[in-house]
């Protein structure tokens, strides 16, 4: 009897050690999600093949869409490059920190969520284009100087064999650009997946953007078009290979399970490529076309069903999003145009809550040397001066001049409420503006004009709007900090 006593409690004793040891490994896990941000350059909401192209072969982002939550009507928060990153990376509208059309600058003193993220105890990597600033050392809007811990960045867009800044040294990469950037990602995640910190990785392709230099594999695959065509097909299919590597690499690494990754795209296509799935409008415009791009999130841990949603959403949900799903406060941050849908992976959110507004203030884009991401792209000398950088040449982005365009609310803007679409367009001060108003549900190509039948609609929308102007100008102003 005292024999079995002994052995039985020498049995308990052990199922309490491997217990206690389950616990201590388990608290090593991160119970907060990864988090990757993957985003395509100039891919029209059309341009993928989930979305019926009748040619394009798309299989990995396809699989993406298929296994968790595609976003139908999502936004880029503007219809071109810079300003839409610099939304992801703040929650903001690119106007209130002066990116107002591609090559501009953020603002150093913006919050960026990889700042964020960082002191949330994430370990944080940037890889591919940038395009918010310089990516020599001593910039100081670099990656790094915005809260990323790994960066192999590219100034602008970037092609075959490219030339990408390592930290700020200029290195010679081989091979197809999305390989390019996913490689480098996925070296970092891989070492980062045997430490006990949360990730959080941003992925910005450098394709299918102009001059549309495709793998000769790629563009194989499209020889019934023309060669234009054959070349921004064959982008898209060396995004989606990427893709589908980083997919692949998270299951290998078991730790797809509690990744959040979000793919969409900058902007709609450029005109010449017709990928935009029919709707008005194509890159640099804030009709549908220009805005809309395809979208989806997978995340098995916190979207375990396959799902679809119209709601419309933005690129500057992001920040919010992925603030409340970590639990940060977001009660001292700057004004935010974009709002959290965590509601939405519920299926609780049916409609948008607030509007969207967007503004091309007409500000003309600046150039920043994509061929050469490193030289010549800022100089190395450089001062503050009355609390912004003065530079010693004029091919360097300065930070925005105050009062640039305060309360004139100059160039095309548009205010989207439930299915309604407003677009307010000025060609300069004093200037009279004009109105166009559609229904996007019923008209979602932006075809039948209704401002004359709706006047009231009109002017209730616009009040709304000119709110809205005013908020984002007294930001640019430097109100905010």
């Amino acid at each position: 009897m005292i024999f079995r006593l002994t052995i039985l409690f020498c049995i308990l004793a052990l199922l309490v050690c491997l217990s206690a040891a389950v616990s201590a490994e388990e608290s090593k896990t991160p119970t907060r999600p990864n988090i990757i941000l993957v985003m395509s350059d100039d891919q029209g909401v059309g341009d993928v093949g989930y979305a019926g192209h009748p040619v394009l072969q798309t299989p990995h982002l396809d699989a993406g869409a298929a296994s968790g939550l595609r976003l139908d009507s999502f936004y880029a928060a503007a219809p071109s490059c810079s300003p839409t990153r610099a939304s992801v990376l703040t929650g903001r509208h690119p106007n209130r920190m002066g990116v107002f059309s591609w090559g501009h600058s953020i603002r150093p003193q913006e919050i960026t969520l990889a700042e964020v993220l960082k002191q949330e105890g994430y370990v944080t990597g940037h890889f591919g284009k940038w395009h918010l600033g310089s990516v020599r050392a001593d910039s100081p809007v670099n990656p790094g100087r915005n809260g990323f811990d790994r960066w192999v960045s590219s100034e602008n867009f970037f092609d075959q064999d490219a030339k990408l800044s390592d930290q700020g040294v200029e290195t010679k990469m081989k091979g197809e650009s999305s390989a390019v950037a996913a490689n480098a990602a996925i070296e970092w995640i891989s070492e980062m997946a045997t430490q006990d910190s949360p990730i959080f990785a941003v992925i910005w392709f450098g394709s299918p953007h102009l001059p549309h230099r495709a793998d000769p594999e790629d563009s194989q695959l499209y020889e019934g078009e023309s060669k234009r065509m054959r070349e921004y097909l064959g982008e898209v299919t060396g995004v989606d290979r990427a893709f589908g590597r980083i997919r692949e690499t998270l299951a290998e690494l078991s730790i797809k399970d509690n990744t959040l990754l979000w793919f969409t795209s900058d902007n709609g296509a450029i005109k010449k490529v017709k990928g935009n799935a029919g709707y008005r409008g194509s890159k640099h415009k804030l009709y549908e076309g220009g805005l809309r791009v395809p979208a989806f999130i997978e995340w098995p841990n916190g979207i375990p069903q396959a799902t679809a949603s119209d709601v419309r959403c933005t690129t500057s949900d992001i920040f919010p999003t992925v603030l409340e799903l970590i639990g940060s406060n977001t009660s001292e941050l700057p004004p935010l145009d974009g709002i959290s849908l965590t509601h939405l992976f519920s299926g609780e959110m049916t409609s948008r809550p607030t509007p969207i507004g967007f503004w091309n203030a007409g500000i003309p884009g600046k150039f920043t040397n994509p061929a050469g991401p490193i030289s010549k792209a800022l100089p190395t000398k450089l001062h503050w001066s009355e609390g912004r950088i003065e530079r010693s040449t004029k091919r360097a982005e300065k930070l925005p001049d105050s009062n640039r365009f305060a309360k004139r609310f100059k160039g095309h803007s548009a205010w989207i409420s439930g299915d309604w679409k407003l677009h307010r367009i000025s060609n300069g001060e004093g200037e009279r503006a004009n109105f166009e108003l559609y229904n996007l549900k019923n008209d979602p190509g932006e075809r039948s004009e209704l401002s004359g039948n709706y006047p009231e609609m009109v002017k209730d929308l616009n009040s709304e709007l000119q709110v809205w102007l005013e908020s984002v100008a007294t930001s640019y102003e430097g109100q905010d900090y």
